[in-house]
């Protein structure tokens, strides 16, 4: 599954830097599949509808940073366990229950943003 960020997030910026997908965002901030990717034109997303990957999306938050959930792969591929939630000092990088995925399937999505 995903990584999402809690509400407890202190907004200290320690997560975002260490994501090898770029799916971390400061709050506000609109976001873009392409944005550290490989991906260009149509990309499709988790939910089978898709965009063009340079197109900048509505953030996903405004208070806190958050992570885009169709570009975080939990550092599969890279990482032996996700570099968000192993440099957060308030420990608000957890599962989200929301996107239930399988390690094929997040490795399969990190094939897809950088091939």
């Amino acid at each position: 599954m995903a990584i999402k960020i809690s509400e407890e997030c202190i907004n200290c910026g320690a997560c975002e830097p260490e994501c090898p997908n770029n799916a971390i965002y400061e709050g506000g901030v609109e976001w873009a599949i392409a944005d550290g990717t490989t991906v260009k034109g149509s990309f499709t997303l988790m939910d089978g509808s898709s965009i063009d990957a340079v197109a900048k999306q509505a953030p996903l938050s405004v208070d806190t940073y958050y992570i885009v959930p169709n570009k975080c792969t939990e550092c599969q591929g890279f990482h032996e366990e996700p570099q968000c939630a192993s440099v957060c000092p308030v420990d608000c990088c957890v599962p989200d229950e929301a996107f239930q995925e399988t390690v094929d399937s997040l490795l399969a999505k990190k094939e897809s943003l950088h091939s």
